[in-house]
């Protein structure tokens, strides 16, 4: 019996990882609130360990929401802290809805993942530990139907 939940749970392990994008060298996600909402008081923060200077990378933001949630977009303010301290800001337009109306992403049941590309060729400057701090920018204080918030980077390449 040990032997078959083993064998299982290396089954399960290997699918796991097989399922990662090649160059994939970090992906994080974070519940939002138990409320299925998203208050704009509510900074998420993401800490990723650079440890190539000399490579470029894509950044994706995740987004989980439920059926019902009321926007085309969701607009997220993205600050990236060094490690020696300098701050950059952005904001992103994550499409929730395509033109039909539709939701965009991959449903379960009631529920929808996303993955938007915000940035590519991203060439960090120094090794080591980045803050991300990703805030709601809506109009609306919650954000409802609001789950998880993530981030991804992608290996791109060596920079040249």
């Amino acid at each position: 019996m040990k032997k078959l939940i083993y064998i299982s749970f290396l089954l399960g392990m290997g699918f796991l990882f097989s399922c990662q994008p090649e160059g994939r060298i970090y992906e994080k996600h974070k519940e939002l609130s138990p409320n299925v909402e998203w208050k704009k008081s509510d900074k998420i923060v993401f800490d990723v360990n650079i440890e190539d200077a000399n490579t470029v990378y894509n950044q994706s933001i995740a987004f989980r929401y439920a059926y019902g949630f009321p926007y085309d977009l969701l607009k997220v303010k993205v600050t990236r802290k060094s490690p020696s301290g300098d701050v950059a800001e952005a904001v992103y337009d994550l499409l929730v809805r395509d033109e039909k109306g539709e939701y965009i992403g991959e449903a379960g049941y009631d529920i929808w993942d996303s993955e938007h590309l915000v940035e590519t060729s991203i060439k960090f400057p120094e090794k080591g530990n980045y803050e991300f701090t990703i805030e709601p920018q809506m109009p609306d204080d919650p954000v409802p139907y609001a789950m998880e918030i993530g981030l991804v980077l992608d290996k791109v390449g060596p920079n040249h």
